[in-house]
């Protein structure tokens, strides 16, 4: 017998960027029409939501860890905790990052998330491969051994070991091969200016040739100058290209996070977390990609004080976009649960409350807190 659930009387999130009241409609896992859900016999369960924000549940394509826990562990277990982690606090699903790690390494990583399940857990969408294609003038905290040019083999090889998860390739256009990559890779993966040095004009021609995205906008790359719009300037004026951003509170100043909404809009920024394994827990030392790194509050910094990914979750980051940085409520929605799916081609069936979506949804409070997850239909809070 089908299991029917309507949420009645919450403001619902539009996948266009408002809020309307309304009532959600829930067949099994999925979202369905208001007919057909009354044309359905089934068991049928109430959430009232009054005084609650219904918005679909958060991706987030671009953190490596949590809970003691990295993508670049490449164990089910790993990937069993983050995915649980994730899903306790409203990402419903993701695409874990990659460090710049050996080929060996990344394919142990490739396999694992290729056989992975965790009903219990966030959706697991694919992989975010962070390196090694990067330029070492820009490394931040890869590791620069492990730096390695653009690679067609090198990424069919581990394309064909995940099964097709990889989604998302950063690279510095500037360097060895680079262009030729691009060209030879558009349209299979999307592809990201990550890591880099590159001027304007060169990030422009790497955009004409199927680059579609900046990694953690602003971090790890050319600033935008007046003189050197670098790639941002070169990102801002392609309509096809999205941006990153890490909305923690330490990788970007509210000013600029404010400033790239007027140079993006909200249809073409993701809000990412790029959090590393110390997310969820105490201050201390830990491991990112084989460097030590020293956590101290939200802050996370290799040993020359370099930043070294973020402790804060993507509901956290979309929180504090909103409380602390004056960004809209429906836009944060937008950028940490509409883009990030469009980004990797899951629209279908994730990233808004249509008819026929993934039943992922979040009720939050007036003061943003989350109060219920449900993910494919199943009630979690």
């Amino acid at each position: 017998m089908a299991e029917k659930h309507q949420i009645i009387h919450g403001m619902l999130f539009q996948e266009e960027g408002s809020f309307s009241p309304g009532t959600l409609f829930l067949l099994d896992d999925r979202i369905v029409s208001e007919e057909i859900y009354h044309n359905t016999d089934g068991k049928e369960t109430t959430t009232d939501a009054t005084g609650m924000y219904v918005i679909p549940g958060l991706t987030d394509i671009h953190f490596h860890g949590c809970m003691g826990q990295d993508c670049c562990d490449g164990t089910p277990e790993a990937f069993a905790t983050i995915a649980a982690y994730e899903l306790l606090h409203g990402i419903t699903s993701f695409t874990p990052a990659t460090m710049t790690m050996p080929e060996q390494v990344l394919a142990k990583i490739c396999q694992t998330a290729r056989h992975f399940s965790c009903p219990d857990g966030a959706d697991l969408c694919g992989l975010y491969m962070e390196g090694p294609f990067i330029n070492p003038a820009k490394k931040g905290a890869q590791n620069e051994a492990h730096i390695h040019p653009a690679d067609t083999g090198m990424l069919k090889r581990l394309q064909d070991i995940s099964g097709g998860c990889i989604r998302t390739v950063a690279i510095a256009p500037e360097t060895e091969g680079a262009m030729e990559f691009i060209q030879q890779n558009n349209g299979s993966v999307t592809l990201a200016l990550a890591h880099t040095s590159a001027d304007y004009d060169t990030a422009k021609k790497a955009f004409s040739l199927g680059a579609s995205q900046l990694t953690h906008a602003f971090n790890a790359m050319p600033p935008l100058s007046h003189r050197a719009p670098g790639p941002i300037g070169a990102a801002a004026e392609d309509t096809r290209c999205m941006a990153e951003l890490i909305c923690d509170g330490v990788h970007v100043h509210p000013s600029a996070v404010r400033a790239a909404f007027k140079l993006f809009g909200d249809d073409r920024i993701i809000f990412i977390s790029d959090s590393m394994r110390a997310a969820g827990m105490k201050d201390g030392t830990y491991d990112l990609g084989g460097q030590e790194v020293t956590v101290r509050g939200n802050l996370a910094v290799l040993a020359d004080g370099t930043i070294a990914g973020s402790v804060t979750n993507l509901m956290d980051c979309m929180r504090t976009a909103v409380l602390h940085m004056d960004i809209p409520l429906a836009s944060a929605v937008k950028c940490a649960a509409v883009n990030p799916v469009k980004s990797i081609g899951l629209f279908q069936n994730y990233g808004s409350l249509a008819p026929g979506k993934y039943a992922n949804i979040l009720l939050l409070n007036s003061f943003l807190e989350l109060q219920t997850v449900f993910h494919r239909g199943k009630i979690l809070l």
